[in-house]
């Protein structure tokens, strides 16, 4: 098994959002924000090459959207998907499975691309199966208002509508404290971790790499500098939930070595954690191509 990280480039959000109750002037060391309270950062995808199968890990925007929508996120940088899959020696059409952690617009907006007239949709990688969990496909398909604006319909019905949905399916285990997802029927090597907090069903392949183990984090840790339990976004729709999810999660990753990929820390692709007096804390920062 091989993996490689795929860059799509850079967007911004607000830092109160992204730091929750954590004050601007301790977050503004960690990630400072411009005069608009705006702080960097990545759109950051992995790609697994595993035998006959190529599986891309969230896809970042896409680009259907208006320019009025796309300049509230201030995308920026050089990197896009077509040419980060290009560099890795790929085309979209040799994706053979997209694994959604969720169908937030900025995790899986490039699911989906128009057609050539303008004036519908096609999936942007026709010879892929589309991965999603069940609880979170009907969550983000009847949105709760609150979380409504994250869930964009031209992202999500036409997966869907092309018929190459599939759901994820297994056992899960609860004994660590949070559930994973075992013997499942996307990929007989991977596990599935399952979040309730930052959105109900919210998915992260624990995958198998060189001598351990690598975890996409998605927006359970969307940065190393939300390593510490009260760093928990604004965004998340119970926090208290992810809280405890982090708290359990946190135990594990130390427990065994687990190194995080991080989809939106904008200088760090991975790191791995240590136990110290106040905490679980990062250890090290690296990147994937350093395992």
């Amino acid at each position: 098994m091989q993996l490689q990280t795929i860059d799509t480039g850079f967007f911004k959000l607000d830092g109160g959002a992204m730091f929750g109750v954590v004050p601007k002037s301790i977050w503004q060391k960690l990630n400072p924000a411009d005069d608009n309270n705006m702080c960097t950062w990545a759109l950051r995808c992995l790609l697994v090459e595993d035998g006959n199968r190529l599986i891309l890990i969230d896809n970042s925007m896409g680009d259907k959207q208006s320019q009025k929508f796309f300049s509230h996120y201030y995308l920026h940088g050089d990197d896009t998907l077509e040419k980060s899959l290009s560099k890795a020696g790929y085309h979209s059409d040799d994706i053979t499975d997209i694994f959604l952690t969720h169908l937030h617009f900025d995790h899986c907006g490039g699911s989906i691309k128009w057609n050539s007239a303008r004036d519908g949709y096609l999936p942007a990688f026709k010879n892929a199966t589309y991965w999603c969990h069940a609880d979170h496909w009907k969550w983000a398909t009847e949105p709760n208002a609150r979380e409504k604006a994250s869930f964009l319909k031209e992202n999500i019905l036409p997966i869907k509508e092309s018929g190459q949905l599939k759901f994820f399916e297994g056992t899960s285990d609860m004994s660590n404290g949070f559930e994973i997802m075992s013997k499942n029927n996307f990929h007989s090597k991977i596990d599935l971790v399952v979040a309730r907090g930052h959105t109900d069903g919210m998915t992260l392949p624990l995958i198998p790499y060189k001598n351990g183990k690598l975890i996409f984090m998605a927006d359970l840790l969307p940065s190393a500098a939300h390593v510490p339990l009260p760093y928990v976004m604004a965004y998340d729709t119970r926090p208290l939930v992810t809280l405890e999810e982090k708290k359990a999660f946190l135990k594990y990753a130390v427990n065994n070595n687990l190194n995080l990929f991080l989809e939106h820390d904008p200088v760090s692709e991975c790191c791995n954690l240590m136990e110290t007096e106040k905490g679980v804390a990062v250890s090290s920062t690296f990147k994937l191509s350093e395992i």
